[in-house]
């Protein structure tokens, strides 16, 4: 076997490699960003239930205020999770598609 086309083929699986390894932690932090959106959204609703629990009256405002909030929390945790698939799946074979 030619060396040359040895070590050809070594740096193109070590390439391949790199860019499998660097998919991978960018997929694992992206999919990091559902943490933040949990711990928002159970503080919003245990102070929506303080809130609710001082004045009752007001249950129809805090509520729907909480659940705008809730929406609009859970978004970046979307998003998160959107970019973590598509580093997963997509971005590997278009990468190593360029080598």
């Amino acid at each position: 076997m030619d060396p040359t086309t040895v070590s050809e083929t070594a740096a193109m699986l070590n390439a391949k490699a790199t860019i499998m390894a660097g998919c991978a932690v960018g997929a694992g932090l992206a999919l990091i960003a559902g943490i933040g959106p949990g711990i928002g959204e159970g503080y919003a609703v245990g102070k929506a239930c303080e809130a609710i629990g001082r004045q009752p009256e007001c249950r129809g405002q805090v509520t729907s205020t909480m659940i705008m909030g809730c929406a609009i929390a859970e978004t970046t945790g979307i998003y998160g999770f959107v970019t973590g698939l598509l580093l997963m799946l997509l971005a590997p074979s278009l990468f190593i598609r360029r080598l």
